[in-house]
């Protein structure tokens, strides 16, 4: 029954054939060396070692001019496509278990939170491993991807992909849109200071003459407006679930500001779990986006 699992069929070092084949793809025991972070004399320990085991020359001409036989380089070929496969089948495998994904408070809570459901059924084999983001960081140590709000100018930076467009409007209760919105209290986010001016600007509509009660997060002006304790201007996204339970209502609808929604790799190759996420991260936001007044 075991006949064929014998020792005259087992493969040769994994560590022999690793520098072997470094070895023959940069012509060099040298580099091959400061590849893969050992010593010169390793390399030709292993490469020696290799030719031993499968009783052929691998390498021949002069010591500092050293070739590949004809057998060293039908071996080099076949084991640079099989380390290729191999290292890819690695990197499914550890990217097949989790993405670090750092979001804003807000956009966590009344955005992807309440998605996370239809996240592990399109995505199954992902987990999602939620940080928080600081309001103005592009970057965060540990994580594989950012999610946040991005100005027009920041778009097009390296690593940014645009996942929808953002849109700005005021928010308010049925019962405040039906009195004077002239007089209605402001509702500020602390992250977000310049909300009201910028919703101005983009409509031509003044601003509340009301009090400004400022908050620390959108999430918490948006609990605040829906309790009917003033007008709001909020990006579409986080909105878009109260407007259509008829929470809230947008008396002037919602203008682009010329900024969109976006996901941040963190640097390097992409693996195949963060592409995915990302793709399903587009995928909602822009499904979002449609209903958008």
């Amino acid at each position: 029954m075991f006949e064929n699992l014998t020792p005259r069929t087992a493969l040769p070092s994994l560590n022999a054939l690793r520098a072997f084949e470094a070895m023959g793809r940069t012509g060099s025991a040298t580099r091959a060396a400061a590849e893969l972070n050992v010593t010169h004399s390793a390399i030709s320990r292993q490469v020696k070692a290799l030719e031993s085991a499968l009783g052929v020359r691998l390498f021949e001409g002069p010591k500092h001019q050293l070739r590949l036989t004809v057998r060293g380089e039908a071996l080099r070929a076949g084991l640079g496509s099989g380390f290729d496969t191999l290292t890819e089948a690695v990197r499914a495998a550890r990217d097949a278990a989790e993405v670090h994904l750092a979001i804003h408070q807000s956009l966590a809570v009344k955005w992807l939170i309440p998605r996370l459901g239809a996240f592990e059924r399109d995505c199954p084999g992902i987990v999602l491993h939620l940080t928080d983001l600081a309001p103005t960081a592009t970057r965060q140590r540990g994580a594989d991807l950012m999610v946040r709000y991005l100005d027009g100018s920041a778009l097009n930076d390296a690593g940014v992909e645009r996942l929808a467009e953002n849109r700005i409007g005021l928010v308010c209760t049925p019962a405040l849109a039906a009195v004077d919105l002239s007089t209605a209290p402001r509702l500020v986010a602390r992250t977000r200071m310049g909300g009201w001016a910028e919703w101005s600007r983009l409509t031509g509509q003044a601003e509340p003459r009301g009090p400004t009660r400022i908050l620390t997060h959108l999430h918490f002006v948006l609990d605040a407006a829906s309790a009917g304790l003033g007008a709001a201007v909020l990006p579409w996204i986080i909105v878009a679930e109260d407007i259509a339970a008829g929470r809230l209502v947008a008396p002037f609808g919602f203008a682009a500001d010329g900024g969109a929604l976006a996901a941040i790799r963190s640097g390097g190759e992409t693996g195949r779990a963060v592409r995915t996420v990302i793709r399903w991260l587009g995928e909602q936001a822009q499904a979002t986006a449609r209903t958008a007044a």
